[in-house]
């Protein structure tokens, strides 16, 4: 998960991109045109900006909005939050609509990557810092997981990768707690194939699986990262495999877990026969606190707090003091389960 330059920029810029690590340990960057902030000014009033939200009525980006505002209000930011739910349109009117309204700063949430282009052009042509969050966009294509490193706009959020390695190794650790072997146990990785960071993270889980536990299978479900999505696509996977005794569900965030452990509850599958890690742990923790059986056993809680309240300090400090944007920046993650969700502070609406 990358960073961000334009075609129009030469290649001593994109070699300015730098990796990096945790937030604490931030790096900067050169100036990246790809995002926007070539010939970005400093502000030396009133900042604005405008945060735009995919699915802004889901549990984590509910949380990612009220970091935001505080963190908005900690500064004297005027920040305003859009929710684009699902529509790849409302992005692009959207940016147009904050762009007319004079906002200093961008932070987008795509519902589809595919926008990436019209989003940083629009910016970079309004001379408007633009940052992402959660998921990735490319300056010069609809694909960021074709994108060249360089043109990728930098990101605020969590390293896939590593997440999903924490959700492999927590299912590996429910795998052999429960006995099971591998000839009669299936892995569903369930997520929206088309999302970047949810590749990252399913291949992560794999790998930390498949080190801790080889020779299950797995099968690849694509979904549209909803619960109901995932639970229509996974409930067709468990009748097209009838020898199956015990599942291993993980996927791109919550949603997919929750609607993969749902399908194979309604299969008949009792809870001790599936391990469902999720992502998120906002969904998760109802399973948990309604006392009753789950087959999700565990989640790794990602909070969206953090990560709102860091992408408008990035913008800040970018806008007000000239800082440049890192290529990524990673809030911290805690994996939990029904024995100590409530103690790690997660949000269960």
């Amino acid at each position: 998960m990358p960073r961000t330059a334009p075609s129009s920029r030469t290649a001593s810029a994109a070699a300015l991109l730098l990796a990096l690590g945790l937030a604490a340990t931030a790096c900067s960057t050169g100036q990246q045109s790809g995002s926007g902030d070539g010939g970005v000014a400093k502000v030396d009033g009133k900042i604005s900006i405008t945060y735009l939200q995919k699915q802004g009525d889901q549990e984590y980006f509910v949380g990612e909005a009220a970091g935001a505002k505080a963190r908005a209000a900690e500064l004297g930011v005027d920040l305003k939050v859009v929710n684009l739910g699902s529509d790849a349109n409302k992005t692009v009117s959207e940016v147009q609509s904050a762009l007319a309204q004079k906002s200093n700063g961008l932070i987008v949430v795509v519902p589809d990557p595919a926008v990436g282009p019209q989003v940083v052009q629009a910016a970079r042509d309004a001379k408007v810092a633009l940052l992402t969050s959660d998921d990735q966009i490319c300056a010069d294509g609809p694909d960021p997981a074709a994108c060249a490193k360089e043109q990728l706009v930098p990101r605020i959020g969590f390293s896939g990768a590593q997440m999903g390695g924490e959700v492999g190794k927590r299912a590996a650790e429910e795998f052999t707690k429960a006995g099971w072997n591998a000839a009669d146990t299936r892995v569903i990785s369930a997520w929206k194939q088309d999302v970047t960071v949810c590749g990252d993270r399913v291949k992560g889980a794999r790998q930390a699986f498949d080190a801790a536990v080889p020779g299950v299978k797995a099968i690849d479900v694509a979904t549209d990262n909803t619960p109901t999505g995932a639970q229509d696509k996974v409930a067709a996977t468990v009748t097209a495999n009838p020898g199956v005794k015990h599942w291993v569900v993980w996927g791109c965030n919550d949603e997919n877990v929750q609607g993969g452990v749902t399908a194979l509850a309604n299969a008949g599958f009792k809870a001790e026969d599936v391990a469902g890690v999720g992502l998120g742990a906002y969904l998760a923790c109802k399973d948990w606190k309604s006392g009753q059986p789950s087959g999700m056993k565990a989640a790794l809680f990602i909070n969206g707090k953090d990560v709102g309240a860091l992408a408008v300090q990035t913008v800040y400090d970018k806008l007000k003091n000239g800082k440049e944007f890192p290529a990524e920046a990673f809030a911290p993650t805690r994996m939990v389960d029904a024995a100590d969700w409530q103690d790690a502070g997660v949000s269960c609406g």
